[in-house]
């Protein structure tokens, strides 16, 4: 299996698109030029309005757009961490690593017995701002790396239940409890399966160290919260952390610089593929040397063709997703309706799991699958879809069908969805669905005419136009063309261009060369 990260970094955004066997998966836009609400990021923020009815808390991050808070995700230690809080604010000085843990806050409490309009607490970014929603946050800091995440004042050690060596789990946990400091928890994630004593001690202390520079900004910091305490890593470390392994072939990028980020990056977890990261510098696009854009016009569009004249339509509204499953002309002579149905539905559920990870669609999803009568047919449909969405890193739940032929899926989305607009302009009308009338157009060719004819005053000129155009300046006895021949050029010739736009012309010379004015 080949698997290519290609990265084109341009003045405003970073495209990035995970590509495997040539097939684009996963495909993410990065701005550069505006603010950035990336989940990971830890903020000092300020509360700015309790909601009893929502339970919940409007919280200022120091940007025009206000994030949420609901009690649910303060987490069970938030007196603790907003009692450890309170001491650094007022300058004490306290270690974390001794600081006592107050008792778990009742899960069926409210939020305003636990915090006030106007108090200063340690919250994270859960989820980007969604349409006209704000960031969604959590009280619950965490801090990842590629094989672990630490939580302050957790001191549980939890693991990956994609680890399934039950030898392997006990023996992650223990070197990562014997490293691991008091007030702290861990969860040991799926990539630190096989890593070593000597690595895992590294990456814990550099947790460490990412949470106690933190600390240390609030206790040194002279700013007025609310202000950003310790940012998720680019959009580019982020995703190679998630989805590196050692079965990368290569990551490519046109941009120098962040060739040599990622560079620095893979030095430090897999310093033996170095050799992968490679700076793209030839001529063509790096996107379409790569089949990359190719791929993105003809996946994000509403209907996605599939084999044999089958097809998917890919509905959006404002609670959830539709995604429709039409045979279209597809006929097999040699299969039964039921047969067919079953293969459309097969190749639909493997192309759907893979709209649902390159669209990033989250929330809840809606399948119409061709209806099938066998019991069989159906369990087997589900086990496809199950397999197909079994790389999908999002937390997703499927549902069997119904005996309407629907399927549910309900997907994690911590962020906005993948909306590309693949139509282009009309050059015609320039996107207004009108263009010039005919007269018009004839008599701007005339003008042009008579322009030229002065600069070839004795030459044969060509003129170039689209062919319903040429069709209309020849048509009748009396032809617009003739009647220009007379008048102005005798040796005036017409070529049809299928080439050219609808109101597209140009004049030549017989030798072809372009006459301007």
């Amino acid at each position: 299996m080949s698997k290519e990260l290609i990265i084109r970094g341009e003045n405003t955004h970073i495209d990035i698109a995970l590509l495997e066997n040539s097939q684009l998966l996963e495909y993410t836009i990065t701005q550069t030029d505006v603010e950035s609400f990336d989940v990971g990021n830890i903020y000092l923020a300020k509360v700015r309005k309790i909601i009893p009815g929502l339970n919940a808390a409007f919280v200022n991050l120091g940007y025009e757009k206000d994030a949420f808070l609901h009690y649910h995700d303060l987490g069970p230690q938030f007196s603790s961490m907003s009692n450890f809080l309170e001491q650094i604010l007022t300058k004490k000085n306290t270690s974390f690593d001794k600081q006592p843990r107050l008792p778990l806050i009742d899960k069926n409490g409210g939020i305003a017995d636990v915090i006030t309009a106007g108090q200063y607490i340690l919250v994270q970014i859960a989820k980007e701002p969604i349409s006209t929603k704000g960031p969604r946050l959590s009280a619950e800091i965490s801090i990842a790396g590629r094989n672990m995440v630490l939580i302050p004042f957790a001191e549980k050690i939890s693991i990956s239940q994609k680890i399934e060596s039950n030898e392997e789990k006990n023996r992650l946990r223990k070197i990562v409890r014997s490293f691991t400091p008091e007030n702290y928890g861990v969860i040991i994630r799926t990539a630190a399966e096989g890593a070593t004593a000597l690595e895992i001690e590294l990456e814990i202390k550099e947790l460490l160290q990412k949470w106690h520079d933190a600390v240390e900004l609030i206790r040194d910091s002279k700013k007025q919260a609310p202000y950003l305490l310790l940012t998720e890593m680019s959009k580019v470390s982020a995703l190679l952390r998630d989805i590196f392994t050692p079965d990368f072939n290569n990551i490519i990028t046109n941009d120098a610089a962040l060739c040599k980020d990622i560079r620095e990056y893979i030095r430090t977890i897999a310093p033996e593929q170095l050799g992968i990261v490679k700076h793209y510098t030839a001529g063509p696009p790096i996107f379409e040397q790569f089949g990359v854009e190719k791929q993105i016009k003809s996946s994000f569009s509403r209907v996605v063709p599939l084999k044999n004249g089958a097809y998917i339509i890919i509905e959006k509204t404002e609670a959830l997703h539709v995604i429709d499953v039409n045979s279209g002309n597809r006929t097999k002579s040699d299969q039964n309706q039921e047969s067919n149905a079953f293969e459309v539905n097969c190749m639909a559920a493997i192309e759907i799991a893979r709209q649902i990870r390159l669209r990033d669609l989250g929330g809840i999803i809606i399948i119409d699958f061709i209806d099938m009568r066998t019991s069989e047919n159906r369990t087997n449909l589900l086990k496809t879809i199950e397999e197909a969405m079994s790389q999908d890193r999002a937390r997703h739940n499927i549902l069997p069908l119904t005996k309407f032929g629907l399927m549910q899926i309900t997907r994690q989305r911590v962020r906005p969805e993948q909306n590309i607009n693949t139509s282009d302009v009309c050059p015609a009308c320039n996107g207004t669905g009108k263009i010039i009338p005919s007269i018009n157009l004839i008599a701007q060719i005339e003008d042009r005419l008579i322009e030229t004819r002065k600069q070839v005053p004795n030459g044969k000129i060509v003129l170039h136009v689209h062919p319903i155009i040429a069709g209309y300046l020849s048509k009748g006895f009396f032809s617009t063309l003739l009647y220009w021949k007379l008048k102005y050029c005798r040796h005036l010739k017409i070529v049809q261009r299928s080439d050219f736009n609808f109101l597209d012309y140009q004049f030549t010379d017989t030798h072809n060369n372009l006459i301007e004015l």
